[in-house]
C-alpha cells in the first residue's frame, strides 16, 4: 500500500509525537509498504491562527501524488487528522487540549484571548462532525479515548504501541542510588513535584533529570525550587542526552519518577517497565495509570510533594521491594503483547 501519515509539527520542537510518527513510518516500511510523513506546520497563537490551519488541512488533496493513488491516510494530530481522504484511518494522539480539558486550566492560555471561546467552539464542532469521516478511529490510550467520548461523544479503540528502541532497555546494578526523571522540561510534566518529593522524604537519594527545556520561565522556576528546598547537591540536570545514555540511566536507577498532568500515553512509563524499574506517578497523571498498579509495579500518589516523597522513601528504604516491583512491571508490559506488527495490522485493515 501507499500510505501517508498526516501529523502536525511545531517547528524546532521534537518530542513523543514526532518519535511516534517516525516509528510508525518505520513500521509501515518494515512491513513492505510505501509510506511518507506529511507534517503540517502548526501555530496555536493567537487562537484564530488555528482556524486558518484547520481550513488549510480541509483544502489539502492527498488522494494521489505524482499520478499514483494514495491508498491510505493515517491521521495522528489535530488538525492534520481533519485532512479529507476516502480511505482515512485515525490514530489520535490527542485533540487540541486547550479546547478541551485544558480550557481555563493553568496549562492552557486559549481562554485568555478575546477570540478564545469562539475558536474553542469551532474546534469542538469540527472534531465532532469530521472525525467520523474516518473508516476507523483509534487512539493511543484509554485516556485519549475517554476524552473523545466525554467531550465529543465519539467512540474509539485504544491501540498501544512500543516506545522507541524497546529492545534496548535492560536492568543492572544501581549506580550510587538515584531516582530518574527523563522528559521534556515543561509545566505539564511537573518536574517540580519530583524536587518537592526528594526534599520531603527521598532519603539520601539523588534525583537525575534529563530532557530539553521547552519553557524558559518554568525552567527558571524549577532551578529556584531546587535552591529553595536546599537540594542542589542532590539534583542533577543533564539536559538532552543520547538514547544510549538514557537507556544506561534507566538501567542503574532505583526507580523512575513520572508525575505529569493528565498525560496522553507516556513513553517514560513503558521505558521504565522495560528496564525493570518501579514507576512513581500521580492520581491525575492520566496515561501512566493504565500501566502502573499501586504497590505492585510502582506507586500512585496524590500530586503533592509530601505524598510523592513518602513513596520515594519507601522505595529507598526497601531496595529488594523496589527491584521486585520493577520485575513485576516488565512482566506486566510483556503480558500485553504490545507490538508494531499489531499496530500495522489494525491501521491497514
Amino acid at each position: 500500500m501507499h500510505i501517508l501519515i498526516a501529523t502536525t509539527q511545531v517547528p524546532f520542537i521534537s518530542g513523543g509525537a514526532e518519535i511516534h510518527a517516525r516509528s510508525l513510518l518505520d513500521a509501515f516500511q518494515a512491513a513492505g509498504h510505501r509510506a511518507e510523513i506529511v507534517a503540517v506546520p502548526f501555530k496555536w497563537y493567537p487562537p484564530e491562527r488555528i482556524l486558518d490551519t484547520m481550513l488549510a488541512c480541509r483544502l489539502l488533496d492527498l488522494s494521489e501524488s505524482n499520478g499514483r493513488k494514495v491508498d491510505r491516510v493515517v491521521g495522528l494530530k489535530f488538525p492534520a487528522y481533519l485532512i479529507p481522504h476516502p480511505n482515512k484511518v485515525l490514530w489520535i494522539l490527542h485533540q487540541h487540549r486547550q479546547a478541551y480539558e485544558q480550557w481555563e486550566h493553568p496549562l492552557g492560555d486559549m481562554a485568555h484571548y478575546g477570540t478564545g471561546r469562539e475558536v474553542r467552539d469551532a474546534i469542538r464542532r469540527a472534531d465532532t462532525q469530521l472525525i467520523p469521516e474516518a473508516r476507523s478511529v483509534f487512539t493511543n490510550s484509554q485516556n485519549v479515548s475517554r476524552r473523545l467520548q466525554e467531550y465529543c461523544e465519539l467512540d474509539s479503540t485504544p491501540l498501544y504501541h512500543p516506545p522507541q528502541n524497546a529492545d534496548a532497555f535492560y536492568c543492572e546494578a544501581e549506580d550510587d542510588g538515584y531516582f530518574f526523571f527523563p522528559s521534556r522540561i515543561n509545566a505539564s510534566k511537573r518536574q517540580h513535584l519530583a524536587v518537592e518529593g526528594l526534599a520531603a522524604g527521598g532519603g539520601a537519594s539523588r534525583l537525575v533529570i534529563c530532557g530539553e527545556s521547552e519553557d524558559d520561565r518554568y525552567y527558571e522556576q524549577l532551578v529556584a525550587e531546587i535552591d529553595r528546598f536546599g537540594v542542589r547537591d542532590r539534583v542533577q540536570m543533564l539536559g538532552r542526552v543520547t538514547e544510549q545514555e538514557k537507556v544506561r540511566l534507566y538501567a542503574r536507577c532505583r526507580g523512575v519518577i513520572y508525575p505529569p498532568f493528565d498525560e496522553d500515553y507516556g513513553y517514560v512509563t513503558l521505558e521504565a517497565m522495560l528496564a525493570s524499574k518501579p514507576v512513581v506517578t500521580c492520581t491525575d497523571s492520566g496515561g501512566p495509570l493504565e500501566f502502573v498498579t499501586d504497590g505492585v509495579t510502582g506507586s500512585v500518589t496524590t500530586p503533592d510533594g509530601a505524598a510523592l516523597g513518602a513513596a520515594l522513601a519507601r522505595l529507598w528504604e526497601n531496595p529488594a521491594g523496589a527491584a521486585a516491583m520493577g520485575r513485576a512491571g516488565r512482566e506486566a508490559y510483556l503480558s500485553r503483547g504490545i507490538s508494531w506488527d499489531h499496530v500495522v495490522s489494525a491501521l491497514i485493515a
